[in-house]
């Protein structure tokens, strides 16, 4: 079992990495010792999280003597000593925890009910060096535990990664080891399984670089990936456009395709082939993956050449090594196209009850979407299918300890009786830990003593007190996170032009009729502000409730229009009706008015309602609106100020739980609409004549409700399409601006809003329909999302402090100061050096035909690294048997062996003791 870490600090992320193989041995690994000393320190330094204090003693390197760690209950992992690298907080996961998991094999507690302990004897436990990660053999089992603080909490993400050849024995204890990992921390981790080839977006996001398959496994040596070494012949398939993936491949020309980029790996050359089909991001990702192994396994003494599919006679020298290598070149088989699953697909979900009691797995449909919180029942665990795409178990925290700790197992039965395919993604969630991504598949989600779910408000108790910060708007260009937090650019001091469309044509709207909005009308609202000396502008498209269609697509239109008079910098966002932002409000200073029908145009034949009720809400010039209601009583609520105005009489209506700054709005608001007449009425103090105005006295809202704003929203990233015909969403997990590619249309979702940001060279097609993909987005969400929900499109370039704030570190000139595929290829190419190097290479030991040095059968069943011959790869052992020593151990020739699966070879190297 390998154990590493990798310092995600910039996003808060901890990642930590475990390694499981199989041995022939029964006892520990001598590399548990080399951790033994870090952890004498857990707590000493800066414990990443509270728990209880650690032994002091761990173990001696020298004689391999273990302390006997008592089993480990919950709590949560603090075993953890931290260190200082390159300025940023690096976790060294101790032995300590390692031990403790080992004793709890040993002792055989824990263990889910129908799993055995008998692996015990074979789980090993090693340090992968940071210089590894993102490498995985493909006969090995893995677990990451992810750490990232969300806020003022830490979530924790723990994955097992099974590989396609690895052994039942080892994808069984490396479940287990999750179950107990799992336990040791609480129950709190989302828990994931995760099988190659097919990992969660949320897994591939940890490794940027991309992540590489290497055939086999770690061996007794435990060499993951070591510097400077040049002894090294493989071909790598590279697919993806993001996150990519790249796998051994046989040495063959067989194994090329048109569509995707292939990195033949000679040690000190590296030659990237472009299919013809391959796209210029895929390209780019390849070849930072080249640089990237480049750097890291060759101290960056390797020369990497490139090679267009299309253009192979332009690179003769590279073709020539690639022919001496793979042999006479062949047709090039088609391309293949990437796995998609649609939005549509994804937003079909449903929520089973499962239960075991009988002693068979029984599966109860419970509901489709949409799904509510209250679907979930505290003693129960449930399953919620994302129609095949993903598996999601939930464990309630009165379901007993074993119930809890089958989860996974219950999900794996699922998939089976489902038909699924076994690569199918599971994640476990846990009753008050719930992942941000499982939440958001429904359609509201709270806590206890919280009343926000995700931006919907809901009530408990009696009358409402509203609890609203004040902020310092000086903040809000220097620190743009505080922008995005509170949605504001500006206080809304900018300079404001409103027009009305009116025949579909844009008419301006006289200034003392600015804030006054109806709902049969649609409007375009430009505001202008200044930042950093320069004008910038944020165009507002809104829509009225009862406009026509032909109204509502001309101002769509209009907003185009007035987008190309000003170059493409406005921020376009579509305002509906009921849904004003909070900057919106903030621009006509506290005079927001909506009215339900009607139109502002004139020569307006429509007469005013003899009674008119409006609901007057906000404590502040930035966040208060009066909207017209039903003048009924029952749309009369005890937390809010309300206006009733008729042809002669006004009445001013506070609620019991409104607060002084709301009523002295209100009172504000109200001037402009009754010119400063009307009266003034306490909730249990009105006249008859109040009633009567409402159709009568009948109940209405009065009850309590604690409304608090949630300021740890998780925003997430996406890359949208809908290049193949179908609608595609696809995550960017733990995202950065270096995420923004000019190339896409991204959508960044933070619930209350939503954010499509075009880049410079996104197609026309998307450009166009940017709108209709954002309002496809909402329409597709799995939770049944309020298609109402702001939009707002921001071009490359021109992205305002609401945006920018979900992003650490925002760098303006980020994409002017970054290198293009084509600028990275004319500094790779030193063809002299790599032709130099390609005739070392046929002239000397290192020559891709030389022959590997034999060695007798008992020097190479040494399983430890150091008594091993220095030349020797404990990887491909079989490579240094003479001819006879391999028949007499295999039994079959070395083409035999050659021609058969790489799980069978690795099986065949198991059973012999050369893995």
């Amino acid at each position: 079992m390998f154990l590493a870490l990798e310092s995600r600090a910039p996003r808060k992320n901890r990642l930590a990495l475990f390694f499981f193989f199989c041995s022939t041995r029964a006892s520990h690994c001598c590399g548990l010792s080399r951790c033994g000393a870090q952890a004498l320190d857990a707590q000493a330094q800066r414990p990443w999280l509270a728990g209880p204090a650690a032994p002091r003693h761990v173990g001696s390197s020298r004689t391999g003597a273990r302390t006997r760690v008592p089993c480990i209950g919950r709590g949560t992992l603090n075993h953890c000593a931290t260190r200082e690298v390159l300025g940023l907080p690096f976790i060294q996961p101790s032995a300590l925890l390692v031990n403790a998991l080992e004793r709890r094999q040993d002792n055989g507690t824990c263990l889910p009910r129908g799993h055995s302990g008998s692996c015990k004897v074979k789980m090993e436990l090693a340090l992968v060096p940071p210089n590894a990660h993102g490498t995985f053999y493909e006969g090995d089992c893995y677990i990451i535990l992810s750490t990232q603080r969300a806020g003022s909490a830490l979530s924790q993400d723990i994955h097992f990664w099974i590989g396609k050849h690895s052994s039942q024995d080892e994808k069984s204890c490396v479940a287990i080891y999750t179950t107990q990992l799992d336990d040791y921390l609480g129950g709190s981790p989302v828990q994931h399984r995760e099988v190659q080839c097919h990992e969660s977006d949320t897994f591939r996001g940890y490794f940027k670089q991309g992540i590489i398959y290497k055939k086999g496994g770690v061996a007794s040596g435990m060499k993951h990936v070591e510097t400077n070494t040049y002894d090294v012949k493989r071909l790598l398939h590279v697919k993806g456009k993001r996150n990519i993936r790249a796998a051994e491949v046989e040495m063959s020309w067989d194994s090329f395709n048109r569509g995707d980029v292939f990195l033949l790996d000679l040690g000190k050359v590296i030659i990237q082939w472009n299919g013809p089909e391959s796209s210029s991001r895929e390209r780019l990702k390849a070849m930072l993956l080249a640089k990237d192994i480049r750097d890291r396994e060759r101290g960056g003494r390797a020369e990497i050449g490139v090679i267009e599919g299309d253009k192979e006679a332009a690179s003769p020298e590279l073709m020539k090594v690639l022919q001496d290598t793979l042999g006479r070149h062949s047709i090039i088989k088609p391309a293949v196209p990437d796995e998609i699953t649609d939005q549509q697909q994804k937003s079909n979900i449903t929520l089973y009850h499962v239960s075991d009691s009988a002693g068979q797995l029984a599966v109860t449909e419970v509901a489709t979407r949409p799904l509510v919180q209250g679907l979930l029942n505290h003693d129960d665990c449930y399953i919620l299918d994302q129609s095949g795409t993903k598996i999601y178990v939930w464990k309630g925290r009165g379901a007993t300890k074993v119930e809890k700790q089958m989860a996974m197992s219950k999900a794996l039965n699922f998939i089976r009786m489902k038909g699924y395919p076994s690569s199918t993604n599971v994640e476990t969630v846990s009753d008050g830990a719930e992942s941000a991504v499982f939440k958001q598949l429904f359609q509201k989600w709270s806590v206890k003593e919280q009343t926000v779910g995700l931006g919907k408000t809901f009530s408990i108790g009696k009358i409402a007190n509203v609890f609203q910060d004040k902020f310092d708007v000086t903040l809000l260009h220097t620190k743009p996170e505080v922008a995005a937090q509170e949605r504001m650019v500006d206080d809304g001091n900018g300079n404001v032009e409103v027009w009305r469309i009116e025949n579909l044509e844009l008419v301006p709207v006289q200034h003392q009729w600015y804030g006054f909005f109806y709902g049969g009308d649609c409007y375009l609202v430009l505001y202008t502000y200044e930042m950093h000396g320069k004008p910038h502008y944020i165009l507002y498209i809104w829509q009225g409730r009862h406009a026509s269609q032909d109204e509502l697509a001309a101002s769509a239109h209009q907003a185009v229009e007035v987008d190309r008079q000003f170059d493409g910098a406005p921020v376009q966002v579509r305002v509906t009706m009921g849904k004003e932002p909070r900057h919106f409000m903030a621009i006509f200073k506290g005079k927001l008015v909506i009215f339900e029908g009607g139109t502002s145009r004139k020569g307006n034949a429509e007469p005013d309602p003899p009674v008119r009720l409006f609901q007057i809400q906000g404590n502040d010039k930035c966040n208060t609106k009066a909207v017209e209601v039903p003048a009924f009583t029952s749309s009369l609520n005890s937390n809010d100020v309300f206006l009733l105005r008729t042809q002669a009489e006004h009445y001013l209506w506070y609620g019991k739980g409104s607060s002084g700054d709301e009523r002295a709005m209100a009172k504000e608001l109200a001037g402009l609409l009754c010119d400063g007449t009307e009266n003034t009425v306490a909730e249990g103090q009105e006249p008859a004549e109040f009633w009567d105005l409402l159709g009568g006295k009948t109940p209405y809202a009065n009850d309590k409700r604690l409304q608090q704003e949630i300021l740890d929203v998780q925003s997430r990233l996406f890359e949208c399409s809908n290049k193949t015909g179908r609608f595609t969403v696809t995550e960017i997990t733990d995202f950065t601006q270096d995420d923004l590619n000019p190339d896409d249309v991204m959508l960044l979702d933070t619930w209350d809003q939503v954010f499509l940001w075009i880049g410079t060279e996104a197609n026309a097609t998307e450009k166009e329909s940017a709108l209709a993909t954002a309002q496809e987005y909402l329409h597709t969400h799995p939770s049944g999302r309020d298609t109402g929900t702001p939009i707002l499109i921001v071009k490359q370039g021109f992205e305002p402090p609401i945006f920018t704030g979900w992003f650490l570190a925002w760098d303006p000139h980020i994409w002017s100061a970054g290198k293009s595929y084509e600028q990275l290829k004319e500094e790779l190419g030193d063809a002299a050096a790599i032709t130099r190097i390609t005739a070392d290479m046929r002239d000397t030991t290192l020559s891709l035909n030389s022959e590997p040095k034999y060695y007798p059968i008992e020097v190479l069943l040494k399983n430890q690294s150091q008594e091993l011959p220095e030349d020797v790869n404990p990887a491909k052992k079989e490579n240094y048997l003479s001819e006879h020593d391999f028949v007499s151990v295999f039994g079959i020739t070395r083409g035999q062996f050659a021609a058969l699966p790489g799980w069978k070879q690795l099986q065949m190297k198991k059973e012999k003791g050369l893995f």
